[in-house]
């Protein structure tokens, strides 16, 4: 058992970029990282990392004892989730991030009922609108809405997301409703401040092509949840996605604007890192929300009832 944690925290040393980042994701004393790492090179006889006060790199000798304990232990990891899996049982810990409403409003509820059928499933939820770096994390799995741009990573999408522009009843009675997209440039906007683009909003034309309209944005805002409420207090129009805002829009809190418009569209993504052997549990989660989340997104019907037929973006 000895040699065996020595090897796994190697490796997660490696993976991880730090002790330190390793102590976390273990959930032990930075001490105790290091006395095995200490412990295992005293054993071999050689040092597996050159390390100074910021940075730490193998030796040869690191990058040929890291290959052959990572193939084992996935090798190892395989074998067991291979009997597990004859029996339909997923056994062990899964590290997932998200992004943070999200989370909270979606895929909270869909975990609570992945556990309950799986028991013996230990869940470490990170829920955080940043982008996460899984191997240096530490991460199983991550949920991203986003469009992939790093091509290393293993994705399935689960779903769809629109983006909606709306304002309440009240704001929309005392400044007008827009017509067109360029309309929004004379209102009050409520701009997220983690798009890649804050002041930018991009519409899709019906022949596929984007556009973009420069907004004016007296709030700006890392969270969706709070642009919402925001909206909701009559601060002006809001361009979020469907899955925060379907709730408020069906009670009437907010009301659609420029309806028939289509904004930005975003999969909905499971994605997880390349180069080893996905567990049974892990594979059994992303089937489970694959699943849960298929066909029409349920956040996305009350949409399709409640759209105007106003004039085209032009």
């Amino acid at each position: 058992m000895g040699r065996f944690n020595e090897l796994e925290t190697f490796l997660r040393i490696v993976d991880a970029g730090s002790i330190t980042a390793a102590a976390d994701q273990l959930e032990i004393a930075k001490s105790a990282v290091s006395r095995r790492l200490r412990d295992l090179e005293t054993r071999l006889g050689v040092q597996l990392l050159q390390r100074t006060t910021r940075t730490q790199s193998l030796t040869d000798a690191g990058h040929d004892l890291y290959r052959r304990a990572r193939q084992l232990l996935d090798d190892l990891d395989e074998a067991e989730q291979s009997v597990l899996s004859q029996q339909n049982e997923a056994v062990g810990r899964i590290r997932l991030a998200a992004p943070d409403t999200f989370g909270h409003r979606h895929l909270g509820p869909a975990l609570c009922d992945f556990l309950t059928l799986h028991p013996r499933v230990e869940l470490d939820l990170d829920l955080d609108d940043r982008r996460v770096d899984l191997l240096a994390e530490g991460f199983d799995l991550a949920v991203r809405i986003a469009e992939l741009e790093d091509s290393s990573l293993l994705a399935r999408r689960l779903a769809t997301t629109e983006h909606v522009a709306c304002a309440s009843p009240r704001y929309l009675a005392e400044h007008g409703e827009p017509k067109t997209p360029l309309d929004l440039t004379g209102h009050r906007c409520l701009t997220y401040s983690r798009s890649a683009r804050p002041g930018q909003w991009t519409w899709i034309d019906e022949h596929g092509g984007a556009h973009d309209v420069a907004v004016g944005s007296q709030l700006r805002a890392s969270s969706g949840e709070l642009l919402t409420s925001a909206a909701i207090a009559g601060q002006g129009i809001a361009l979020e996605p469907d899955f925060i805002v379907h709730e408020a829009i069906e009670t009437g809190a907010l009301q659609i604007v420029l309806g028939a418009v289509r904004w930005r569209q975003l999969d909905i993504w499971a994605i997880w890192p390349p180069g080893r052997f996905l567990p049974h549990r892990v594979r059994l989660l992303i089937d489970f929300l694959a699943e849960r989340f298929a066909g029409v997104p349920y956040w996305q019907r009350c949409l399709a009832r409640r759209r105007g037929t106003g004039p085209a973006a032009r």
